[in-house]
This record gives structure tokens, C-alpha cells and sequence, in this order.
């Protein structure tokens, strides 16, 4: 990699780490909230039709795009292509483990239980309590995650 690549490479995963850490704060302070507010069958049905309308290019372009960009600044600082490797170390770990490995191993699955149980499903209530509370400690965990990666990417910059 070039290093003259290196510093946008950085403000574009500053910005990708942003952009998901607003994206997480929202649902943890206003989405979720509203969707605990409704019952079981209707907070299931509506957080099955959000799992689905999320999935689109610009999001997963953004998602997966600052991964990408993590893994190559990984590369970069360890190859001593980087003037404050252990920001950029920081800032890729936070958005791998923390958002990346977070979200395919916790908050994804959840989403496809919840979608497999169904919203008619018999105890959708107790269902839809368990879900949120799990899910919305972990989307937490990405919020803050994201948010310390965005901040390891500015830090890396100056």
C-alpha cells in the first residue's frame, strides 16, 4: 500500500466508524425504546421488517466498506506504513471486534431467532422482552465500539 494512501484511507474509516456509531446510537436512544413501547407481536413484526430494509447497498457498503479499510490500515501499521500505528491498531480492533464480530456473532443471529419465531409465535411477549434486552445491550457494546474507533482514527490523523 502506498503511503500516501494512508491518511485517507484513515478519514474514510473515520468517517465509516462514525457514520455506524450514529447509526447505533440512534437505534439504542430512540428505536429501540419506541419498539419496547409496542407489544410483543407488533415490535417483533416491526423489528423483522427494519433487519430486512437495513440490508441495502448503502449500508453494507459502509458496514463491510470500513472494515476493508480497517483491514488495510492493519496491514499498513505493521508494515511501519503508518506515523501513529497504535491509533490506527485501536481504531481498526475497536471496529472489527467490536461492530464487525459483535454483530455476526451476536445481534445477526438474534435478528434470524427472532425472525424464526414469528410474531404470531405462542409467548411472543416474553420473546420480544428477552430479545431486547440482549439486543440492545450488545447494539450498545457497537455503539460504543464505534465510537472509540472513530475517535482512534482522529487521533491517528493528527
Amino acid at each position: 500500500m502506498l503511503p500516501k494512501l494512508v491518511p485517507a484511507i484513515t478519514l474514510l474509516a473515520l468517517l465509516g466508524s462514525g457514520l455506524m456509531a450514529g447509526l447505533f446510537f440512534a437505534y439504542s436512544n430512540s428505536v429501540m425504546p419506541a419498539l419496547a413501547k409496542m407489544p410483543g407481536p407488533q415490535g417483533m413484526t416491526a423489528m423483522n421488517h427494519i433487519n430486512v430494509v437495513i440490508q441495502n447497498p448503502f449500508f453494507l457498503s459502509i458496514f463491510t466498506g470500513t472494515a476493508v479499510l480497517a483491514l488495510l490500515l492493519v496491514v499498513a501499521a505493521l508494515l511501519g506504513g503508518t506515523a501513529r500505528p497504535a491509533w490506527i491498531l485501536t481504531g481498526a480492533l475497536l471496529y472489527l471486534v467490536g461492530n464487525i464480530a459483535v454483530t455476526f456473532a451476536i445481534n445477526v443471529p438474534m435478528n434470524d431467532a427472532l425472525a424464526a419465531a414469528g410474531s404470531d409465535a405462542s409467548g411472543s411477549a416474553a420473546i420480544w422482552a428477552t430479545f431486547l434486552d440482549r439486543w440492545v445491550f450488545w447494539n450498545h457494546v457497537r455503539a460504543v465500539a464505534c465510537t472509540g474507533a472513530l475517535a482512534a482514527f482522529a487521533m491517528a490523523t493528527s
